[in-house]
């Protein structure tokens, strides 16, 4: 299984390795780990990064990360958003989430990219081809940051969701750091990558990411779900700590 395994050590997943899921969830299955968004046991997840390589970050069965993990975690115990009727926009749809979301009868869900084979909907981010308020929930997880006018970016994502809707916006965000750091003179990949953790990363995010939001129209909030979990749980379900932004668009 060495060969496998060596696709998803690196940052970005073969297309074609989605057709080993069933291989790779027999292979390691267990009772060590559990993943959430398929409810599977497993002896151990697989490595994963991008520069760093973390242990047991990729799970085998959904190719979730540990922020999709923690994500999974937020919709299923502090929403009723799995649940109920909407209109759902996915930007940039993830592997881990895509299939799931898709068989939700109870859902029209739409997905937008303007390369990923996944998309219903060829489009830029900063000028979406949908009317005002068209969506009931958005995600819209680890774009932005690689978009130069992401506030333009934000303001067609407030444009586009409901009064009283929903909008998950998870990005890469330093905790640390008080003020997002970006310099559009920096284009060498491997510069991008030592000082925006990504070679295709125009920036690093700081404190002042919630800021953005409330610029762009959404009562934003840091969702401390980590914080609420046990440390057996954290472990099974192998997290990391991260706050999940949420932003709502008032009525």
């Amino acid at each position: 299984m060495k060969w496998i395994l060596s696709l998803f050590q690196r940052p970005v997943l073969i297309w074609g390795s989605i057709q080993l899921r069933p291989l790779l969830r027999w292979w390691y299955r267990g009772s060590r780990f559990k993943d959430p968004i398929d409810g599977r046991g497993y002896r151990k997840f697989l490595p994963y990064g991008y520069d760093k390589i973390r242990p047991n970050a990729l799970s085998p069965g959904t190719l979730s990360l540990e922020r999709h993990r923690l994500l999974w975690l937020y919709l299923e115990r502090e929403t009723s958003l799995l649940s109920q009727t909407l209109r759902v926009l996915h930007v940039a749809p993830e592997q881990a989430f895509y299939q799931r979301f898709k068989n939700f009868s109870h859902w029209e869900y739409t997905t937008t990219d303007l390369h990923s084979p996944l998309a219903d909907v060829k489009a830029d981010l900063t000028a979406l081809p949908f009317a005002e308020e068209t969506f009931d929930l958005i995600f819209c997880n680890h774009v932005l940051e690689h978009i130069p006018e992401d506030q333009k970016a934000l303001s067609e994502l407030y444009r586009v969701l409901k009064k009283g809707g929903t909008a998950i916006l998870q990005v890469p965000l330093d905790e640390n750091r008080k003020t997002t750091f970006e310099d559009n003179s920096i284009t060498d990949p491997k510069k991008r990558t030592q000082i925006f953790g990504q070679y295709d990363h125009v920036r690093i995010y700081g404190q002042d990411y919630y800021q953005r939001l409330k610029t762009a129209g959404f009562q934003a909030e840091a969702v401390d779900l980590y914080a609420k979990i046990s440390p057996e749980e954290i472990n099974y379900f192998s997290l990391q700590q991260e706050r999940i932004p949420v932003g709502v668009k008032s009525y």
